[in-house]
C-alpha cells in the first residue's frame, strides 16, 4: 500500500510541488524581464557615453589646435609665457 502512495504521489505532483515549480517559472519570467530592461539600459548609457567622449575628444582637438595657431602666431609671447609659469612652478615646488 505504501508503495503505491509513492506511486501515485511521484506522477501526480502535490499542490506544494506545483507552488514552487509556479514560483520558479515566474522567478525566471522575471529575471529575464529584469535583464532584457537592463540591456536596454546599459545600451542606452553606452550610446551617451559615446557622445560624451566623441564631444570631449572634439573639443581637446580644437583645443590643441587653437593653441598651436597661437603658439605660431605669437612664437615670442608663447615663450615668455612658459618661462614665467616654469618659474612660478619652480618657486612654488622649491619650498
Amino acid at each position: 500500500m505504501a508503495e503505491e502512495n509513492q506511486t501515485e504521489s511521484a506522477s501526480t505532483p502535490s499542490p506544494a510541488e506545483e507552488k514552487v515549480e509556479s514560483g520558479s517559472t515566474h522567478a525566471r519570467k522575471a529575471a529575464e524581464e529584469f535583464k532584457s530592461a537592463a540591456g536596454a539600459v546599459a545600451d542606452q548609457y553606452r550610446g551617451r557615453a559615446e557622445e560624451v567622449w566623441n564631444d570631449a575628444t572634439d573639443r581637446v582637438r580644437t583645443f590643441q589646435d587653437d593653441t598651436e595657431q597661437y603658439v605660431r602666431d605669437n612664437p615670442t609671447k608663447a615663450v615668455f609665457s612658459a618661462l614665467g609659469i616654469g618659474f612660478v612652478l619652480g618657486l612654488i615646488f622649491r619650498r
